[in-house]
């Protein structure tokens, strides 16, 4: 029997097509964000004596509309614990010599480097001072590797999830997989983050539970979905987690600094959540780390009650086959039509050895007559 192939050329220029498209989209999703990096309601205080603090914070609204959320504060110190505690990105400290920016670089080092120019402009060309009240790790001082460590993070999360769901059968059997990847994945990550590149500088314990929990959410995301969709699951996920969640995730920038709402949806998937938990309890001592916390958590309780509940298409029990003997395939066999009986009632076929036969029926069973040499089917 001839089977029909589809002719290779079209095919060729189909799939050339298809990834061109798939490019056309992903270029933008990652691109888009980078390229509109700008000040959306960006909290920020201003200290000093009520009329001087006023007075700033009208000329930063007037310069900048939408762009800063101020908030008033008496003195220098409210406004470092402010930094401290993850409310502001910056502080304009107004003292007897002037204005002084207080920045968190650890927070977003994009940001601080934003308003360090922009200080400049507001104090009409003069240096203004600046104060690191929260800085980076010293060997990333620009935050670069934060942000570069967050990539394969998501991508090995994915691949996690996606093979214990094509490979691995047993539910409880994934279930124990993707707690054993959150664990190990938190405590190499944190390890090669911290003692090796020197990208992270708080308590190592910490850095390792927060690893772990974004990655555990972000493979139980692919696996949950993936034990709900089977194979189109697997794809959501991904998409889900890395090829949406990663250029909005503002791990690299803020995501005050993205257009919206995507920079807070950003927040509330697995990337972005963890970014911000991982900054929160690295360098502000868990300091606004909440919702990331719970986001995170959210993800990966959901992800495991799929695969522990949920049943893949691919999993659907199967009717099992009727076993020789058994009523249904008597019925069957009874069922089964029938050649129309001759007049002496019965039908047969001449052989190659006895020279007479009939056709087999399903329901019958062959026998040998005495004194015959062929087998004889009979009804």
């Amino acid at each position: 029997m001839s089977t029909r192939t589809r002719p290779p050329l079209p095919a060729a220029l189909g799939v050339a097509a298809l990834a061109a498209v798939l490019l056309a989209l992903l270029v933008p999703l990652f691109a888009a964000p980078a390229t509109h990096l700008a000040p959306r309601d960006l909290p920020v205080a201003v200290a000093g004596p009520a009329p001087v603090a006023g007075d700033l914070a009208a000329r930063l609204a007037a310069a900048r509309p939408g762009a800063f959320e101020v908030t008033t504060l008496p003195d220098a110190a409210a406004a470092d614990r402010a930094l401290r505690d993850r409310q502001v990105y910056a502080a304009f400290v107004a003292g007897p010599e002037g204005v002084a920016l207080h920045t968190a670089p650890a927070a977003s080092p994009t940001v601080a480097a934003l308003l360090t120019e922009a200080a400049a402009q507001f104090s009409a060309g003069r240096p203004v001072p600046v104060v690191e009240v929260v800085s980076g790790a010293p060997d990333d001082p620009r935050g670069a590797g934060f942000a570069a460590g967050f990539l394969p993070f998501a991508m090995a999360s994915v691949l996690a999830g996606a093979l214990l769901t094509l490979v691995v059968t047993g539910r409880i059997a994934r279930l124990l997989g993707l707690l054993a990847f959150g664990l190990l994945a938190g405590v190499v990550g944190a390890a090669v983050l911290h003692g090796w590149l020197g990208v992270l500088d708080g308590d190592p314990l910490a850095e390792a539970a927060a690893a772990g929990l974004f990655a555990l959410a972000a493979a139980a995301t692919v696996a949950g979905l993936g034990a709900l969709l089977g194979r189109p699951g697997i794809g959501l996920g991904a998409l889900l987690v890395f090829l949406v969640g990663n250029p909005l995730s503002a791990v690299s920038a803020a995501p005050e600094l993205l257009p919206q709402p995507w920079g807070t949806v950003g927040q509330f998937l697995p990337v972005g959540a963890g970014g911000t938990l991982l900054r929160s309890v690295t360098f502000f001592d868990g300091a606004g780390s909440g919702r990331p916390l719970a986001v995170l958590a959210g993800y990966a309780l959901v992800g495991l009650t799929l695969v522990l509940l949920a049943r893949r298409p691919a999993e659907s029990p199967r009717p099992a086959a009727p076993e020789a003997g058994s009523p249904l395939l008597a019925d069957s066999a009874a069922g089964s039509p029938r050649p129309a009986a001759s007049a002496g009632g019965s039908s047969r076929r001449a052989d190659s050895a006895g020279g007479s036969s009939r056709r087999a029926d399903p329901g019958a069973r062959p026998f040998r007559p005495a004194g015959s040499g062929a087998a004889v089917d009979t009804p």
